[in-house]
């Protein structure tokens, strides 16, 4: 399934809410559930949704793009084969997490939220990753990584570059 093919998605939100409406006509509380599934699913929340959504939740169309918009979990856009998020906590910067999110900003030519030119990584902050007293941390999809300089960083984004081409 690609996500990003419009008939596919459908198809995904409609089987999505299927299993959510088993006892009648959705209710609003389960909009928050019902884009969590989306997400898991297709890695975003197609902009096109939107409409139908309203529909089904019987609520505007603003009133779900601005759910949508208001939680930074939620993407709009398909996700990045690789994201790569750093650590903004107090921790991390103290420890040089500034220079090693410009660094990595030049690395990738990307800032964050966005995504390089190629679409194959997505640069992101994140604000704790629970290594406090080995900052400061990064993760690489699901991978935390510690102690990260400007230098590992560079291993690391090369390790995942050439696990991208092998997949």
């Amino acid at each position: 399934m690609n996500p990003a093919d419009p008939s596919s998605a459908e198809r995904v939100i409609g089987e999505i809410l299927e299993l959510h409406a088993h006892a009648g006509p959705l209710a609003q509380d389960l909009l928050l559930p019902v884009l969590h599934a989306i997400q898991d699913r297709l890695g975003f929340i197609p902009p096109a949704a939107v409409e139908g959504l309203s529909r089904s939740f019987n609520l505007s169309r603003a009133e779900v793009h601005g759910v949508i918009t208001f939680y930074h979990y939620f993407k709009t856009t398909p996700p990045a084969h690789c994201t790569v998020q750093i650590c903004r906590a107090e921790a991390c910067q103290s420890m040089g997490g500034d220079a090693l999110l410009a660094h990595a900003s030049q690395a990738l030519g990307c800032a964050l939220h966005a995504h390089t030119a190629d679409g194959g990584f997505a640069l992101e902050p994140v604000y704790c990753l629970g290594q406090c007293a080995t900052a400061p941390a990064i993760m690489i999809n699901d991978a935390v990584h510690a102690r990260v300089t400007p230098d590992r960083f560079d291993r690391l984004l090369a390790q995942a570059t050439r696990a991208g081409e092998a997949a």
